[in-house]
């Protein structure tokens, strides 16, 4: 049955962003719950009927909406096979946008150490 995403452009403080420090993510950022995300990421060369998905940060309460860089990470390099076979019933997947360079995998994401930096 078709179906469409609810938010196709990149939020303004998506962790998937290069730019974005998510120190600075806003309502109240947890560096453990955003480290337990990774249950939302496809493990390489494994198909698993018990899919997670990342929601945005941003999303209004009730209306809850996939995070855009999430999901283009795992439609492309993250290779998340369950999501991109629930994708092919998805009318507005090429209405993508992101918001510039974007990190290669989750643990990209994470806080650096200010020391590394």
């Amino acid at each position: 049955m078709p179906w469409k995403l609810k938010r196709l452009r990149q939020c303004a403080k998506c962790p998937w962003k290069v730019s974005t420090d998510p120190r600075e993510i806003p309502n109240g950022y947890s560096e453990a719950r955003h480290r337990a995300l990774t249950s939302t990421v496809a493990e390489p060369g494994r198909i698993d009927d018990q899919a997670h998905t990342m929601a945005c940060h941003e999303h209004d309460p009730g209306e809850e909406a996939h995070c855009v860089g999430w999901l283009m990470n795992q439609l492309g390099a993250g290779n998340n096979i369950p999501l991109r076979i629930s994708m092919l019933d998805c009318e507005n997947i090429g209405e993508v946008q992101l918001d510039g360079p974007q990190h290669r995998c989750l643990e990209d994401t994470f806080p650096k150490d200010p020391d590394d930096e």
